[in-house]
């Protein structure tokens, strides 16, 4: 019996010195997903002057799509707290598409000349900021992993989404769909994939800490006929 517990603790040991490793992978995305928002133009709104209004255009749709995928690891307890910023300029949110892990704070400055509101009706956090002026800032703590979608009564073209996840591991695509995520001991691992209008996207993926554990996500699935879906 002591030998097998000793055996059973050399083989423990061994696991937890380790070196982390990293996860190395790519996001394809071959169309586009997303229809985006219309936005008018800060000055025109101040001077109440009609405009015509046409979609947000990005200088690449792929890239855009690819940019709003959101990878991150299942499991594992979250870090310390951490605070970030989601500001309100332009009449947008900025960034649009946040990443925190749980129990983390967001702050919403007013950085606009104009009053704004920030709420979400999302099951993992619901609130109501209110309506405040420019300069002043409002905090929201996010406990629970989920995901929040935030949105403005004043100006409904505004809308961004926080992806609150499990741990610390995670991160968002680059606009050629490349990402990594550094620091991960040696394990078995859940690595989720999330887009707005595709989804969910999960696959199982081993590290082992002696070179970078690679994967790609190809969103949608071959076949998937999604219909667009707003920004």
């Amino acid at each position: 019996m002591r030998g097998r517990l000793r055996i059973s603790f050399l083989l423990w040991a061994c696991a937890s010195t380790l070196p982390a490793a990293e996860i190395e992978g790519t996001v394809v995305i071959q169309r586009k997903l997303t229809r985006r928002r219309v936005t008018a133009p800060l000055s025109a709104y101040q001077r109440g002057v009609a405009v015509e209004l046409k979609e947000d255009a990005p200088s690449n749709d792929l890239a855009f799509e690819r940019q709003r995928v959101v990878i991150y690891l299942e499991g594992r307890r979250p870090p310390e707290p951490v605070t970030f910023t989601m500001d309100q300029k332009n009449r947008r949110f900025v960034p649009d598409t946040l990443v925190v892990p749980a129990g983390s704070t967001v702050s919403f400055p007013n950085l606009d000349p104009i009053f704004h509101n920030v709420f979400s009706l999302s099951k993992p956090k619901s609130f109501d900021l209110g309506n405040y002026p420019r300069n002043q800032t409002r905090t929201v703590q996010f406990p629970k992993p989920g995901i929040v979608f935030v949105n403005c009564h004043l100006h409904p073209n505004m809308g961004a989404v926080i992806v609150v996840t499990p741990n610390q591991w995670s991160t968002k695509a680059a606009a050629d769909g490349a990402f990594r995520l550094t620091g991960v001991p040696p394990g078995n691992y859940t690595v989720v994939a999330w887009h707005k209008a595709a989804g969910f996207f999960r696959k199982q993926l081993q590290v082992t800490g002696q070179h970078a554990a690679t994967i790609q996500f190809q969103i949608p699935l071959a076949g998937d006929g999604s219909v667009l879906a707003q920004r």
